[in-house]
């Protein structure tokens, strides 16, 4: 039978004829074992008379893996004890930061003490020099005006005091509860719509070219941090600018802000408050008013 089988493929592939189930051959020995590599046939034969106990080879392997995890362990220790070690010095180097911002920040504020004073004693000898003839007077008067309308001068009377605030124990996260500079700058348009004469926000006094800015978690004000509750003043008359206030634009922000994020917002009217000078002005550009030479 052996010889017709074997005959019988010769003849075929003479033909150049094959069988349909000659692509399935090589299937059939692998699921019947035949082309089993007698190198694998030995191992398992071994393993099967050993009762399938593990080969001594697999010990050095799981010796690596502990080896491998025992570094590991070390490493992560040593790091933990970096990290720990450097806590302290990270602190004092943050301490030192701040104080070395307190300390700028005072001298910045002795200097403008100084130039506030300065430009005090400079103010008077100027009104004094002017008061000496018609012309002066005339000068004088319309110094006047534009130093208030440029906050270059002290300004007080009634107005309206508005208070916005972060929403209480918004530290934990939640930053929709915190007020940010965008809100300060609709409210400042807002009440400048609203007829104030003069505005200041925490004492700091605002003019028309005042930056309200965010650095970090602050909220900057022509460069200088101010920190929550922010008490915004409007020098004009009371009830006017409070009515005309209610319910524009920036009053309806704010009170959705207080309706849904809890942030805090109230106004109240006042009879005396007082808004210091803004700071100097830096002139880009300078011309001579019309008919000024006549």
């Amino acid at each position: 039978m052996i010889a017709r089988r074997r005959g019988r493929d010769e003849a075929e592939r003479a033909d150049g004829w094959r069988r349909p189930d000659a692509s399935m051959s090589l299937l059939s020995d692998l699921f019947s074992g035949k082309l089993l590599d007698p190198g694998y046939a030995e191992a398992a034969a071994r393993r099967a008379a050993s009762g399938g106990a593990r080969p001594r080879g697999g010990r050095p392997w799981g010796g690596g893996v502990l080896a491998v995890l025992t570094a590991a362990g070390v490493l992560i220790a040593v790091a933990g004890v970096q990290v720990r070690r450097s806590e302290p010095v990270a602190a004092k180097e943050r301490a030192r930061l701040i104080d070395q911002i307190h300390a700028r920040t005072g001298e910045a504020d002795a200097l403008q003490r100084r130039l506030d004073g300065l430009r005090a004693d400079t103010g008077r000898e100027r009104a004094g020099a002017l008061e000496r003839s018609a012309a002066g007077r005339r000068v004088r008067r319309d110094l006047a005006a534009q130093a208030a309308a440029a906050a270059a001068e002290p300004a007080s009377g009634p107005g309206l005091v508005v208070t916005v605030g972060d929403a209480p124990g918004d530290g934990g996260g939640d930053s929709d509860g915190r007020v940010y500079d965008q809100d300060l700058q609709v409210l400042v348009n807002g009440l400048w719509a609203a007829g104030a004469t003069a505005i200041g926000i925490n004492g700091r006094r605002l003019t028309p070219v005042t930056a309200i800015r965010t650095a970090g978690e602050a909220i900057l004000v022509d460069y200088r941090p101010l920190t929550g509750p922010y008490e915004v003043t409007a020098l004009g008359d009371p009830g006017r600018v409070r009515d005309a206030f209610t319910g524009s634009a920036a009053d309806r922000r704010l009170r959705d802000l207080e309706e849904r994020y809890g942030i805090r917002y109230d106004t109240r009217r006042t009879s005396g408050a007082r808004l210091p000078a803004a700071g100097a002005l830096r002139l880009r550009y300078a011309a001579p008013a019309p008919g000024a030479g006549k």
